[in-house]
């Protein structure tokens, strides 16, 4: 699985990540076309390589025409649906605005509806959060680590007058996050573009084991003497055992450890319907997994007044489950969605490809508790492989299992 490392040891902003993604070995024609992409007039992009410490950092920094004062959220969903970006690219931007819009209400003792967005609402806010969101998906990222972020210290000027860092919207953010204090005399280090990136892709701490396969640093706009103002992301494959924010079952050891798995803590999500028709549910359920599900389940259940209904559970990583959460209310005709916690223990396991008379099938093996493996052939392969050779399908899954 391919993972990314963020390294926020001079705080994240958005400009921060794109510019590491850039280091990292996402493509230049990418970010200098966002801007059309996005349907946004009139942007141009600048690129360059600056010293940040004596480390060379890709500097990310747009021009921006005259905008609205603020933008309310239904304005951003608007031009982030429009996009041609990945669903799930889609609803992991979506999710970071509907955040920031949240903790902007709580904050202000208002509505959602009601809330402008000032900073994060404009046009760079909108290009650094779907930027980075669709360039770790250009690189093929699949989860996303963090490690403990500093908040700076001192004032910080804003649409809303002077405040302390880190802003109130800011520190909101990043509730649930590792963070500490300092360093002194750093100002904000952490922007809330920055915040919402990091609440909304970071499954947990870095892993004890990885393998590097690329890294990359975005510089930040200002300059410090005594240390690199910069984010560094490593891209990597994930190490044995690294799955989301699993951690290893506690007192597994002897012979049979290799096979105890890991244990996560995910969300799942709920709800229940008696006026969907069955095309809808078919497509709310792909569309659910195409934007980052671990797995959809429907069952029969029976709602009020014996009507016949069908119950959706999407299980989740706790990242996801904001855009996942969005997506049934918005996608399917629920009108409330039940989100609780609940933990996986998930057994290891490889993929590998045999060849069965001729025809190439994939295995998904998993280790047991006790050592021993147990495969379980492709089913897309198995029916394209019988397909192919007129044999049926049960002889091109048990040879597949027995080549294994």
């Amino acid at each position: 699985m391919r993972i990314a490392i963020l390294d926020p040891f001079s705080g994240i902003s958005g400009d921060m990540f794109l510019g590491a993604l850039l280091d990292a070995g996402l493509e230049e024609a990418f970010l200098s076309t966002l801007p059309a992409t996005l349907g946004i007039e009139g942007v141009t992009v600048r690129i360059s390589t600056v010293s940040r410490g004596e480390i060379a950092c890709r500097k990310v920094d747009f021009g921006i025409p005259p905008q609205p004062h603020g933008r309310h959220l239904k304005h951003i969903r608007a031009i982030v649906e429009a996009t041609p970006a990945p669903d799930a690219v889609k609803a992991k931007a979506i999710a970071a605005f509907t955040l920031i819009t949240e903790c902007e209400a709580a904050i202000h003792g208002t509505t959602v509806e009601k809330v402008h967005l000032h900073e994060v609402g404009s046009v760079d806010a909108i290009l650094d959060i779907v930027g980075a969101i669709w360039g770790l998906e250009k690189l093929g990222v699949e989860r996303v680590f963090c490690g403990t972020i500093p908040l700076g210290d001192g004032f910080v000027d804003t649409a809303h007058g002077r405040m302390a860092v880190p802003t109130a919207a800011t520190l909101r953010l990043l509730e649930g996050l590792p963070v500490r204090p300092g360093p002194e005399g750093s100002g904000e280090l952490v922007t809330p573009t920055g915040a919402a990136l990091v609440r909304v892709l970071s499954v947990g701490a870095p892993p004890g084991e990885y393998v590097p396969r690329s890294s990359g640093f975005g510089a930040g706009t200002k300059e410090f003497t005594d240390r690199a103002n910069a984010l560094r992301i490593v891209i990597a494959d994930a190490g044995p055992g690294t799955a989301g924010a699993g951690r290893p079952v506690p007192g597994a050891s002897g012979p049979g450890a290799a096979g105890t798995g890991t244990v996560e803590q995910l969300v799942l999500l709920a709800c229940d319907l008696d006026d969907i028709t069955g095309e809808l549910l078919a497509g709310v359920t792909d569309r659910l997994r195409d934007a980052g599900a671990l797995d959809v389940v429907l069952l029969h259940t029976t709602m009020k007044k014996g009507r016949p209904g069908t119950r959706i559970e999407v299980l989740c990583t706790p990242a996801e489950a904001p855009a996942l959460e969005d997506l049934l209310l918005r996608e399917s005709t629920t009108i409330g969605v039940r989100r609780s916690t609940v933990v996986r223990r998930a057994l290891p396991r490889t993929h590998r490809e045999v060849s069965v008379f001729g025809q190439p099938v994939g295995l998904k093996v998993v280790t047991l508790p006790d050592g021993s493996t147990r495969a379980k052939p492709e089913f897309d392969d198995v029916a394209r492989a019988a397909r192919a050779t007129g044999r049926p399908m049960s002889e091109i899954s048990e040879t597949a299992r027995r080549t294994e």
